[in-house]
């Protein structure tokens, strides 16, 4: 099984970032960080007759590289009690492929893959956090991909994730269920 990462943070070595190479430490992954790539916000087109527009930028790069590995992690810091905006911009975009006649079977192909979600947040993540995975939940039964589970770690400043034993030991665990 091919594992992808998408990265949604902003900072290198971020706390999610930290987090989430304690997952894949010695595994075979791409590891895909969205804010090398240039995305455009989406601009709704799902109900126009022509449909969306095609946008010259960089969000089929990802797309392709995400749809060639059959498990998907999404690590994300928890901005606001959500995903970064980064993040929600590139599933956003997911609405332009589901009608795009250019890829008909996104649909079908995302319901071959299996998610799991890394996120690191500083006020109350365990709690505060779930309704950000209810929303990758719902995302996931909405275009078919299997969610495998996730973790929530605790760190505000850079480096704080490592004081977190219990993410920490999760990461653990998860690598050893994807090794």
């Amino acid at each position: 099984m091919s594992i992808a990462v998408i990265y949604g943070g902003s900072r290198s070595q971020g706390n999610a970032e930290i987090l989430t190479k304690t997952v894949i430490h010695d595994l075979n992954v791409k590891e895909i960080y969205l804010k090398e790539y240039r995305m455009e916000p989406i601009t709704d087109g799902r109900h126009d007759v022509e449909g969306f527009q095609e946008v010259a930028d960089d969000y089929n790069k990802v797309i392709d590289q995400m749809l060639s590995h059959d498990i998907i992690i999404f690590s994300t810091p928890i901005y606001w009690y959500s995903m970064t905006g980064t993040m929600k911009n590139f599933i956003d975009r997911w609405s332009q492929t589901l009608r795009d006649s250019n890829r008909p079977y996104f649909k079908e192909q995302l319901s071959k893959k299996k998610a799991y979600v890394i996120a690191v947040g500083g006020d109350q993540p365990s709690i505060k956090g779930l309704p950000m995975i209810q929303q990758f939940q719902y995302i996931f039964d909405f275009v078919g991909i299997s969610f495998e589970g996730y973790i929530i770690g605790h760190g505000n400043k850079p480096g704080d994730i490592l004081n977190d034993e219990k993410a920490l030991i999760e990461a653990e665990q998860l690598r050893k269920k994807l090794g």
